[in-house]
C-alpha cells in the first residue's frame, strides 16, 4: 500500500530530535468528537491507516508538509512548485488529503507526484471521495495521520511558499520545541485585508506577551531572526483578532507537541477549527515563535474555507476564552467603549462576569452624559445599570473594546506614511493614564 512505502534514511548528519519512544503511532490521538465523522477504515475514504511505530521509526522524514485539498486546481500549481523549489537539505515528505474535491486537483497531485519524487520529496495522497467533504479539520487530522515527519509545516493548497520556509522554521523549531512557528506574511492581492496584514506582521514581541501569573510580568526574549513568545505566558493580543496571532497557513511544530495538543476540531464548515487548536495550545503551555521573514504568500479570495465560519461564532469563541484566561480572575473590571461594541461584549459575558462590570468608559460626551447603560435583556428586577463615566474618572483593569480600524496598535511604527486613524489620540489617553497592556488593560476588538 502506498502509504506504508518505505523510503531511505536521511543524511546522518541529519539528527532525530524526537525522543526514541515518541512516533505519531503512538500518540493515541483521539476520533473525531462528531459522530458522523466517518474512520479511516471507511468505504468513502481511501484505505489508509495512521503509519504504525515500525514505518515511522524506519522512514526517518525530516519534515512533512500536511496539505489538504478541496478543488484547488486553480492554485495547486504554484502551490507545489513552492514545494519542490524549498532549499532544505533535510529530508521532506509532502502529505496530501483530497477532501471529497469535485475538479481536477487529484489528477493534478498526481502528476506533480511525479516531479517531486524525481526530486527525492516522497508523496503520499490520502482521501475522502465520498459525495461530501468533511471539513478543513477532518482532512487536516488526516494528512498528518497518514505522514511520517518529525516535524510538521502545515500549507493550505492556495498558498505558496518561499524557497526558505522550511529550512527557516525547521531551525526554530528546534529550539522551541513547545512552540508554534509562524512567520511574516505577503497578501495576494495586496490591497486585501492590508490593515489585518500589517498588524499580523508587525506585532512585537510586547505587544504579544505577558507573564502569566498574578503579577503579570513581561517576559520575552529574542533571537536576531525572530520574534519569541515563551511557553510559560499568556499572548495578550491574543484577544484582539479574528484568528491566532501567527496564522494557521505559517503553522510549523514538532509532532511531539501536535501529539500532545491532540486533533483539530472536525466540526466541519463553519467551524474555527485553527482557533480552537490555538487556545488549547495555549491552554497547555504552548508558545509562539515567529520567524520574521516573510515565508508565505497568503492568499485571499472568496473560495477560501475562512469566509464559512461567521463573525457570531469566532466571537462566542472568543469571549469564552477572554472569560477563561482573564475575567474569570478579575474581581472587577471596566469597560472602555461605551458604544456599540463595548455594550456587545457586556451582553455576551456570563452573568458572572457581569456582575463585575464596575463601569464602562469613553471620551464621548454624548454616552458619558447618558449616565449609566440600562440591561434591559437581562431578567432581573429592577433591570442593572452600570455606569458610564469619562476615562479619566475610571479605574483599571479595563476590556478595551474598540475596532481594530481603530487602535493605534495596528499601525503604529510600521511606516511613517501611516497615520493613526486617531491621531493618536487614544495612545495619549493610555499614556496619560501610565498603563500597561497585559496588566492594566487587554484588547478586545
Amino acid at each position: 500500500m502506498e502509504g506504508t512505502e518505505m523510503v531511505s534514511e536521511a543524511p546522518t548528519s541529519l539528527p532525530l530530535f524526537l525522543g526514541e519512544d515518541i512516533y505519531a503511532g503512538d500518540c493515541a490521538l483521539p476520533k473525531s468528537k462528531n459522530p458522523a465523522t466517518p474512520s479511516l477504515d471507511r468505504p468513502e475514504l481511501l484505505p489508509f491507516a495512521p503509519l504504525s511505530r515500525e514505518v515511522r521509526e524506519n522512514s526517518r522524514i525530516q519534515v512533512s508538509v500536511i496539505l489538504p485539498v478541496y478543488n484547488a486546481e486553480s492554485w495547486l500549481d504554484e502551490c507545489l512548485q513552492s514545494v519542490l523549489d524549498q532549499d532544505f537539505q533535510g529530508s521532506i515528505e509532502l502529505s496530501v488529503f483530497n477532501d471529497a474535491s469535485t475538479d481536477n486537483s487529484v489528477h493534478m497531485i498526481q502528476k506533480w507526484k511525479v516531479h517531486l519524487e524525481e526530486a527525492g520529496i516522497r508523496v503520499v495522497l490520502g482521501g475522502n471521495y465520498s459525495s461530501q467533504p468533511r471539513g478543513v479539520g477532518f482532512a487536516k487530522n488526516h494528512a498528518v495521520d497518514q505522514s511520517s515527519g518529525m516535524y510538521l509545516c502545515f500549507l493550505d493548497s492556495d498558498d505558496v511558499m518561499m524557497p526558505q520556509r522550511i529550512r527557516l522554521q525547521w531551525e526554530a523549531a528546534i529550539q522551541h520545541p513547545k512552540c508554534i512557528i509562524g512567520c511574516q506574511i505577503r497578501r495576494e492581492p495586496v490591497e486585501a485585508t492590508e490593515r489585518y496584514t500589517r498588524w499580523i506582521n508587525s506585532l512585537t514581541e510586547e505587544q504579544l506577551l505577558t507573564q502569566e501569573n498574578t503579577r503579570y510580568e513581561e517576559k520575552s526574549k529574542s533571537l536576531h531572526h525572530g520574534s519569541f513568545m515563551d511557553q510559560s505566558e499568556e499572548q495578550f493580543q491574543i484577544f484582539t483578532s479574528h484568528g491566532p496571532t501567527v496564522i494557521m497557513p505559517t503553522w510549523f511544530c514538532s509532532r511531539e507537541w501536535f501529539c500532545h495538543l491532540g486533533r483539530f476540531d472536525e466540526g466541519g464548515k463553519g467551524t474555527p477549527e485553527d482557533l480552537l487548536f490555538f487556545y488549547e495550545h495555549i491552554r497547555k503551555g504552548g508558545g509562539v515563535f515567529r520567524v520574521n521573514k516573510c515565508l508565505l504568500l497568503y492568499r485571499y479570495h472568496l473560495q477560501a474555507a475562512t469566509h464559512s465560519v461567521l463573525e457570531s461564532t469566532i466571537w462566542t469563541h472568543r469571549v469564552l476564552f477572554l472569560e477563561e484566561r482573564i475575567l474569570n480572575h478579575w474581581t472587577g473590571f471596566t469597560i472602555w467603549n461605551a458604544g456599540k461594541q463595548g455594550r456587545k461584549l457586556f451582553r455576551s459575558l456570563s452573568s458572572a462576569n457581569q456582575k463585575k462590570v464596575e463601569a464602562f468608559c469613553d471620551v464621548d460626551e454624548n454616552k458619558i452624559a447618558k449616565g449609566f447603560y440600562t440591561y434591559e435583556e437581562s431578567k432581573e428586577n429592577p433591570k442593572p445599570k452600570i455606569p458610564i463615566m469619562h476615562f479619566k474618572d475610571a479605574s483599571p483593569p479595563f476590556i478595551i473594546c474598540m475596532k481594530l480600524s481603530q487602535l493605534w496598535v495596528c499601525i503604529r511604527d510600521i511606516s511613517s506614511s501611516y497615520k493613526d486613524l486617531t491621531d493618536g489620540q487614544f495612545e495619549d489617553n493610555l499614556n496619560m493614564l501610565k498603563l500597561k497592556e497585559g496588566v492594566d488593560y487587554f484588547h478586545f476588538n
